[in-house]
This record gives C-alpha cells, structure tokens and sequence, in this order.
C-alpha cells in the first residue's frame, strides 16, 4: 500500500487521476463541437464580441483592464494606477505616493488572465523591479485586505430587468500550517495540490521554503486566487438566496451594458456582501471567462463539461440579442488577429509569471 500511495503521489498520476490539472485542450477538445453549433446559429465563429458591446472583444481576449476598470463604479473597486510602457520606476513610485497607494500592493499586467504576470509588490524596490520587468502595458492595485474571494458567475439577457447568478466559487490560497519540525518544503511535498506548483513556489520563495514554521502557524504560499497558481476552488453556488442575487444583480446593472461574465470579489463576510457592505471587485471577466465552480475537485469532468456547454449556450443568446440590437460581431480578420494577440502576449507573460 505504501509503494502505490507513493506512486500515486507523484504529479504524472496527479495530474492522470484529477482532471481540474488538465491542459485546456484536454478538457475542452471533446465539447468543441457544441461550441460550432452554437457558431452556427450565430453565422459567426466570432460572435461573441457582441456578449458586452462595452468591452473590447466582448472580454473573450485581450480586453484592456484599464478600460474595464473606467466602467466599473468607482466605490466597488480597489485603488488602481495604471502604467504604459516604457515605465520608469522612480516615476511609477511617485505615482502610487501621490495616488496614496500603501503596501502591500498587487502588480498585474493590463491584458491577461489566469494570473499571469501578477506579483506581489511588498516594497518600493518590488514596485521599481516590477516596472522595470514589465513586457507589457500594467497597473498596480492596492492589496485588498478582506480575507475571503469568491468568483460569481453572472448573466441578464438583453431587455430582461434582472439577472441570473449562475455559480459561485470559493477560492482559498494554497497554504501550509507548521509543525515546528519540518520546513515549508517538506509540508509542501506532503500536499497533492501543492506539488503541482512546486516549480512556481521555488521561484516564488527560493530559501525561504527551507524556513520551519511553529506548530499551529498557517502560512499562505501563494496569495493568488487563481487555479493556475494553487488556489482550491469549491463550489458554493449553495449560497445564492435572493438578497445575494439582487445586491449583485444591482452591481452589475452598474457596469454599462455587461450581460455575461464572472466577478472577482474580495469580502469581509458574506452577510455584508450581501448587503454591499466591506467588499471590492478585484477583476472583471467577461465572454471569456469560465464558470470556475466547475474546478471543485468534487466535480466530475461530466459534471463540468455540462456547466461549461450551458453558460456556452447563454452566451450564444446573448450575442445574438445584442447583434439583432445593432451590435457587430467581430470580422474574420479581425478574429484572428486577436488570436495572433492573444499568443503573442501569453508568450510575454510567461516571461513575466514567478
């Protein structure tokens, strides 16, 4: 037994046996077909620009979070500076100063996703290395102090007064808690999910994983709520009642023509962010983004790919109601060059991505 537990521990069998940690094509090659039906209906394999005629490209790629921020009313979203490159440090530093921004900050590239690029700034050297690293346009957001993110998946059809909340997830940071005997590594190599991301973790920590925390400390590894950097996701879409569903419905309503996407939300308990009290939107994610409940290792790869074919579907509708209403969808050419965009900035992000 103790031989298979350790072969089954190893990451090649971690990665076989849990499906949240296959690549986006193994999960999402066997359900294209559903995804040209639904091109089809629309006579557009780029249809879905007309999802949020406000954002570019309708938030499936390369949508500039500078300008999505602009929609966003002021009071739901954190302190932000944004940057164009070339970025000189010292006067990126002065800029947060005069802007009142104080550490701990958070570095983000202006297009992107999946956390790439995103660093912790604890210090004025990280924010004048950051600029200096930086590939690609950026913008430092003060760090949100609220210790709970959920991502909550929302839609409104056209002309309807009210929209739906389709999904809740529930992010917590992949984290260790001491012993006093084994160091940060050693607690590390014990956890399935935080071998996944061991590599990450180096570069993230380097000596500092060698540190032995006291029995009964708990220590967050990686402060990201993002699956690609080692946060758990759990489905608690349980929570949706209809204060929930009105405070959000509200929120959303707020952000000028926004009728599908996921909100990233930063809250201090779930009962003041119903009643929109102690919260922040940290991102905004719109015909791109995944229903990220699905990533509750619970789940099956049946129960995703069915959750990820049916927000496919609304999507579909909503692109076409929007298109009847005068909204374009995106040209051929235009579609592939935000493709040709898309590779050439994930290859830059990479470079940048601890």
């Amino acid at each position: 037994m103790n031989v298979l537990r350790s072969i089954l521990h190893r990451p090649f069998f971690i990665r076989l046996l849990n499906w949240e940690y296959w690549s986006f094509t193994a999960v999402y090659l066997w359900i294209y077909p559903c995804w040209i039906l639904i091109c089809l209906r629309a006579r557009s394999f780029f249809f879905f620009a007309a999802a949020n005629p406000r954002i570019k490209n309708g938030g499936f790629l390369n949508e500039s979070k500078q300008d999505l921020v602009a929609l966003i009313p002021e009071q739901y979203h954190p302190k932000t500076a944004f940057f164009d490159l070339p970025a000189n440090g010292d006067i990126v530093w002065k800029e947060l100063q005069r802007k009142g921004l104080s550490f701990p900050l958070i570095g983000k590239p202006n297009v992107g996703g999946r956390g790439r690029g995103v660093k912790v700034l604890k210090e004025e050297a990280d924010v004048k290395a950051y600029a200096a690293q930086a590939c690609l346009d950026f913008h430092i957001q003060e760090y949100v102090p609220w210790k709970n993110e959920v991502g909550i998946f929302y839609y409104r059809y056209p002309g309807e007064a009210s929209g739906v909340i389709s999904g809740i997830v529930k992010k917590e940071f992949l984290s260790v808690t001491g012993n006093g005997r084994h160091t940060i590594r050693q607690l590390l190599e014990q956890d399935k999910r935080a071998l996944m991301y061991m590599a990450s973790l180096e570069n993230m920590h380097g000596e500092g994983l060698q540190e032995v925390l006291p029995a009964g400390e708990k220590r967050i590894v990686s402060p990201y709520g993002n699956h690609s950097r080692g946060s758990l996701f759990l489905d608690h879409s349980h929570l949706v009642d209809a204060e929930l569903q009105a405070t959000i419905d509200t929120i959303c309503k707020q952000i000028p023509e926004f009728y599908y996407g996921r909100l990233d939300v930063r809250y201090n308990t779930l009962e003041e962010l119903k009643q929109a009290r102690n919260f922040a939107i940290i991102e905004v994610n719109g015909a791109g983004a995944e229903p990220t409940h699905i990533y509750d290792p619970r789940h099956s790869i049946f129960f995703a790919w069915k959750e990820i074919v049916r927000h496919w579907f609304i999507l579909g509708r909503i692109s076409r109601m929007n298109h009847r209403r005068g909204h374009r969808y995106l040209t051929w050419k235009e579609g592939v060059q935000m493709f040709r965009e898309d590779k050439e900035w994930s290859q830059k992000l990479a470079a940048m991505t601890e």
